[in-house]
């Protein structure tokens, strides 16, 4: 069993940045990825940002491209995504997953709020 525990949403104007936090417990040695997904009001949760453990390579979905950046620090399983030049369309609630396969493991989410 894995649990995650997002932090680091808020209330935030346009073009500000924001850093997520996500911390893993439990058997952590299962994980081979971990990413962010997000879910705004009314749609259905979509990807945002992946990254490998062991390699780190990465992926992300071409809203978020040169504006996001995932990253984490496999020796105190945390995975971050920091997030630049905010626009309201990044409002969601954002969540982090893991898993050896994709995705088996997921947090409760926290909540990214972007005022115009």
């Amino acid at each position: 069993q894995v649990q995650l525990v997002e932090s680091g949403g808020g209330l935030v104007q346009a073009g500000v940045s924001l850093r997520l936090s996500c911390a893993a417990s439990g058997r952590t040695l299962s994980i081979s990825a971990m990413g962010w997904f997000r879910q705004a009001p009314g749609k259905d949760r979509e990807f945002v940002a992946s990254i490998n453990r062991n390699v780190g390579n990465t992926y992300y979905a071409n809203s978020v491209k040169g504006r996001f950046t995932i990253s984490r620090d496999n020796a105190k399983n945390m995975a971050y995504l920091q997030m630049n030049d905010l626009i309201p369309e990044d409002t969601a609630v954002y969540y982090c997953a893991a898993g050896p396969g994709k995705w088996d493991y997921w947090g409760q989410g926290t909540q990214v709020t972007v005022s115009s």
